[in-house]
Parts: C-alpha cells; structure tokens; sequence
C-alpha cells in the first residue's frame, strides 16, 4: 500500500518527507510542483497542489489555476490532482463537480 505524507506549509519538508519512506508527497498550495519535484527525490509521486481558496473566485480563473496545476504536476514522475489542503465550506458542489470534469478530461492519456 503506497504511504502518502502530507503537512501544510511543509515546503522546506518537501525532500526529508521523502526520505522517511513516502511513495507520494502531498504539496499545499505553496510551493508550485515543478519546484515541489525539483525538491523530492527520483521515484516520489505528488499529490496536490490547488489552493482550496482559488475555487471561490469566478470559472475562468479556476480553470486556469487548475490548468496550471496539472501542467506543473506532469514534471513529477506521477501527479494526483487535488487541493493543497481541504475544501472550505463556503464552496460551491457544483464547481467541485465542474473541477473534477476539467482534471478528468484534461487528463486522458492519448494511449489509454
């Protein structure tokens, strides 16, 4: 079973997180994830990194937020979507349920 770390505000934890035996590291919104894969070693997956914030703002901005997340997210050798840390209660389901869509879509394998 893979063993996933997370911490908020752990950037500087990153490459330690790591090496205590994570298959996948957990980033909050913090730390853009090309900069989170230069910090973790070969082999590491992260998971993360949408600032749970940003899915209050209008759609489009989301949408390119997200975008930018999975774009960064491919310089690691395995990405998993998500929020850098929760979902705060004032959230629309129906943005969530819109998110999921885009991630979804945005990231279909030509060969699958």
């Amino acid at each position: 079973m893979p063993r996933i770390y997370f911490g908020v505000g752990t950037g500087e934890l990153l490459g330690l997180m790591g090496e205590a035996g994570a298959d996948v590291v957990g980033v909050d919104w913090r730390v853009p994830l090309d900069e989170a894969a230069r910090r973790v070693q070969p082999g590491k997956a992260l998971q993360g990194n949408l600032d749970p914030a940003v899915l209050l703002a209008p759609w489009p901005v989301v949408e390119e937020r997200a975008r930018d997340v999975l774009g960064r997210g491919r310089s690691a050798e395995g990405h998993v979507f998500n929020l850098g840390h929760g979902v705060l209660p004032e959230t629309d389901p129906g943005v969530l349920a819109r998110l999921t869509d885009l991630v979804h879509a945005d990231s279909v394998r030509p060969d699958a």
